[in-house]
């Protein structure tokens, strides 16, 4: 079994949601985050004042899943979130260990 965590734009998240779905994912975690990398933020005038917005605003999406299905949920996130620009985002994978359903006992991909 991988994690799978995606950062992407917020605007993109339907679209993830969607193209997992079409994939085989039945279930996933969202989490609003804020983060820069190469973007670096921006400048920002309000009420007549310029700051520096450092942090943007972020998804982060958050998926267990059999190995079987890591390649055609990461494909999907990739077509659904990517813009060709700047932002896109990133995607961690990694390895789980153990997974249990809390309600039932079901361990492994059983409890995924």
């Amino acid at each position: 079994m991988k994690k799978i965590e995606a950062i992407i734009k917020p605007f993109k998240l339907d679209e993830v949601r969607e193209a997992l779905s079409d994939v085989g994912v039945t279930g996933l975690t969202v989490t609003e985050v804020k983060g820069f990398g190469r973007q670096k933020g921006h400048t920002e005038l309000y009420r007549g004042a310029e700051y520096v917005v450092d942090f943007l605003p972020k998804v982060k999406v958050e998926l267990v899943i059999g190995d079987a299905l890591v390649e055609r949920a990461i494909d999907a996130i990739i077509r659904a979130a990517r813009t060709g620009k700047i932002g896109d985002g990133k995607i961690f994978v990694t390895a789980v260990e153990q997974v249990l359903r809390i309600r039932t006992g079901e361990s492994g991909e059983a409890a995924v």
